[in-house]
């Protein structure tokens, strides 16, 4: 562990590429992940965003800081490592922020070599890029999303067979319409045509024939 783990306990600051910025008590720390315990609840960030953190500079906040309270995965672990965080919040109701203007709300439903499965009320089945995962923060036990009860948010586990890479399993939906990475550019939403040597072909609506490169791929989503 290197010095920076004179900061666990302590209030700090914590900027991510791209420069979002939290504030809140550092309260574990390993060689790829962070946990910040902040408004009340615990943030997890892959150490591969982490731009930089360092002791708040304001000194009364790192004055009689009280113990976090709040859900906490793997609360008795101390193995920590940014696999094993996705593989214990599986199945528990949580938010996660990967690319765009908004977060997403859902359940971790399993994780594989390179991405991992998310089910969420508003998308239905995800595929997320473990290398585009920004921060995930779980919800306390037992809550549901936007308050649905079992019989409106029925987990429903995807029929369609799973594989241990995402570029196999793109294989799976070629032919489908997808959208990549929340939509929000046209380039990366349409018919999915291929997905090999790292290189994914897509057609836009326009008929425009797209190649993009599979890892900057973050989210993907079957309409």
């Amino acid at each position: 562990m290197s010095d920076a783990s004179a900061l666990l306990g302590k209030q700090i600051e914590l900027q991510l590429i791209g420069h979002n910025l939290f504030t809140g008590v550092l309260t574990d720390l390993s060689s790829d992940m962070l946990v910040l315990f902040t408004e009340q609840r615990f943030f997890y960030f892959p150490i591969l965003h982490v731009r930089r953190f360092n002791l708040s500079t304001d000194s009364q906040k790192n004055s009689d800081i009280s113990p976090p309270i709040g859900f906490y995965i793997a609360e008795e672990k101390t193995d920590m490592s940014y696999r094993k965080v996705l593989m214990y919040a599986k199945g528990i109701f949580s938010e996660i922020y990967v690319t765009g203007k908004i977060s997403l709300h859902g359940y971790i439903m399993n994780v594989f070599n390179d991405y991992f499965t998310f089910y969420s009320p508003v998308y239905k089945l995800m595929y997320i890029s473990l290398h585009h995962l920004k921060w995930l923060t779980p919800y306390t036990q037992g809550e549901r999303p936007y308050s649905l009860t079992h019989e409106q948010f029925p987990i429903n586990p995807t029929s369609l067979p799973l594989y241990r890479s995402l570029e196999e399993q793109l294989k799976t939906i070629e032919g489908k319409l997808v959208v990549f990475d929340g939509g929000e550019d046209p380039k990366r939403m349409g018919l999915l045509k291929k997905s090999e040597n790292s290189m994914v072909e897509l057609v836009t609506a326009k008929g425009e024939r797209i190649y993009l490169n599979l890892t900057q791929i973050q989210t993907v989503h079957v309409p």
